[in-house]
């Protein structure tokens, strides 16, 4: 395997990253995780301009993004998959022990693996953590990804692949690494951004493309919607069967069903859409 370190390819034993890099040590970076279909990457400008949202949101340095776009194609054409996660990771880079950042300029790492088409249906669970609509990286995607660990860790727990969230004031927000639809009465509803979820890409399309209403919902309304399904950029539009204890037998509904394949359709005619 190759990778992109700071400028260049490396071989993954040589693929080196400081241990005071910031990254590291506090958690100061951000990331994007594009879906790459035979050597292709799938929505690259959409993924890049929320890399340079999120840098600008914690405050570094304007990423190079024509720089992030020739490690992306190296990274690539030095590693060919049919079906691949391509993670750009950009960091505060080297700095002092605590949390503030050092002079010598962020870290870039472009790193791409192999990876399989998800089940058309998954199981989730609500998990008692909370989302914070109005923290200082709310909405930026961030290596700050302890609190998924844990919640992820717990829905493996109970044979599902996610956990979703409320957030502090009790309304549906998102899951660890997906974004949330529901179907209620033939309609399709997904939270606003100012729930405090993430941006997501795969949702942005799903919503442009199946019409979905961006709604304030509270959680409980997993119950009793007539479908639940998951969008992010390795699951696209996924079905929920199961959420807690709840079983929903017709999974993927027809909803979600449509919603799956004008995704596939329109995402299989335009690479960067």
């Amino acid at each position: 395997m190759k990778i992109w370190v700071n400028g260049g390819l490396h071989a993954a034993e040589g693929a080196l990253v400081s241990v005071l890099d910031h990254g590291l040590t506090v958690g100061d970076g951000i990331f994007e995780t594009v879906k790459t279909v035979h050597g292709r990457p799938f929505a690259l400008t959409r993924h890049l301009d929320r890399l340079s949202r999120s840098a600008r949101g914690l405050g570094l340095p304007e990423p190079d993004l024509d720089e992030v776009r020739r490690a992306c194609a190296a990274v690539l054409d030095a590693n060919p998959v049919d079906l691949g996660r391509l993670r750009i990771t950009y960091t505060g880079g080297l700095s002092p022990l605590g949390s503030d950042r050092g002079e010598a300029g962020p870290t870039l790492v472009v790193a791409v693996g192999g990876t399989k088409r998800r089940p058309d249906t998954t199981a989730a669970i609500t998990v008692p953590w909370t989302r914070n609509e109005r923290g200082a990286v709310t909405g930026l995607k961030t290596t700050s990804y302890a609190e998924n660990v844990v919640a992820l860790a717990r829905a493996r727990e109970h044979g599902a692949s996610e956990a979703l969230f409320a957030n502090t004031v009790g309304a549906l927000c998102e899951g660890t690494g997906s974004n949330v639809f529901v179907v209620l009465d033939g309609e399709l509803h997904t939270p606003p951004l100012a729930s405090g979820c993430l941006a997501g890409i795969t949702r942005a399309l799903t919503a442009e493309w199946c019409g979905a209403h961006e709604t304030d919902l509270p959680l409980d309304v997993l119950e009793r919607a007539d479908e639940i399904f998951l969008t992010s950029t390795l699951r696209d539009v996924q079905a929920v069967h199961r959420l807690d204890d709840r079983q929903l037998p017709a999974a993927p509904g027809p909803v979600t069903t449509k919603a799956m394949r004008v995704f596939e359709e329109r995402a299989g005619a335009d690479l960067d859409p």
